[in-house]
């Protein structure tokens, strides 16, 4: 879930692929950067991509990874235009609404996010779960979320964006009953527990939070993993903090950044929360949910 940042926050060096706007009228952000081999691979991926959407152009999936394709350029208003092409075509399948959703979050178009997801969540209710394929595959090739995760998990960080903690906690809910692994699981119960504290409900939180463990075994969430063990106490707030301020920006960073931050910002410890999460905005990661929290507490 995070690791389409991480790998290509490893990869952004500075050759411009395509010019961002501002996003529905809110920010406007910088293009993204690549280096020559990953700009590359990304561009022969999508060309692949198009090839087989064109061919069949009625066909789901070759619209599903078409869009995605895009996406992963950084070409969100064709990818969002894309799957509005799908759901024409297919008003009843979740991917459409799922993937739009998507775009319209790293495009800061929160109330239409919402809509796709809710959209989404409909179409799947009573209905079989599937795995859904990564675009960029982790270590193992193995697959860690699924799509009634993903439309959960989406549609939780859509409300919490827009401060709405309590639709933001029924989706949270929703989603760990779909979480059956651990890296699905880790990220889940990390956006849900603070999402019952910013409520107040410690009892229901502390419940969230006896159910992770130092040795759950992870193959790409460990950020997430971090950040709950930091409020179990088995980490070091500030050593962290020291680690954080001495490093590149990474995603794996502004993940961590923003699970310290928000740490420091509910526990009173105002000045060392502006400071962090200051650092992750500064960070090129503006389409990371990191990010986005950060933004939403640095206003």
């Amino acid at each position: 879930m995070c690791r389409l940042f991480i790998i290509i926050g490893f990869l952004l060096l500075q050759i411009k692929v395509f010019a961002q706007i501002t996003f529905c009228g809110i920010k406007t952000y910088p293009p993204l950067t690549f280096s020559d081999g990953a700009r590359q691979k990304l561009e022969k991926d999508l060309s692949d991509a198009r090839d087989i959407y064109l061919k069949d152009i009625k066909n789901a999936d070759a619209i599903i990874w078409y869009g995605r394709r895009q996406a992963y350029l950084g070409r969100y208003d064709a990818a969002i235009e894309t799957y509005s092409d799908g759901i024409r075509l297919h008003p009843n399948d979740a991917r459409m609404y799922r993937h739009r959703g998507h775009r319209y979050l790293t495009t800061r178009c929160y109330n239409k996010a919402i809509n796709d997801f809710k959209k989404a969540a409909a179409i799947i209710k009573n209905k079989k779960d599937e795995i859904e394929p990564d675009g960029m595959p982790n270590e193992k090739n193995i697959p860690t979320s699924t799509l009634q995760s993903n439309i959960w998990y989406h549609l939780g960080l859509a409300y919490y964006l827009k401060r709405d903690f309590k639709s933001a906690e029924k989706a949270y809910k929703e989603c760990l009953k779909v979480s059956t692994n651990p890296d699905m699981y880790v990220a889940t119960a990390n956006w849900y527990y603070i999402t019952l504290l910013e409520q107040k409900k410690t009892k229901e939180a502390e419940a969230i939070l006896n159910t992770i463990s130092e040795d759950m075994l992870l193959i790409e969430n460990e950020g997430y993993l971090t950040i709950l063990l930091l409020y179990k106490n088995k980490a070091d707030a500030d050593q962290l903090r020291l680690n954080l301020l001495s490093e590149t920006q990474t995603i794996n960073n502004t993940t961590i950044g923003f699970g310290l931050g928000n740490y420091y910002r509910l526990t009173g410890e105002k000045q060392k929360a502006k400071e962090v999460l200051q650092k992750v905005t500064e960070s090129i990661q503006w389409g990371s949910f990191a990010f986005m929290a950060a933004e939403l507490w640095s206003e």
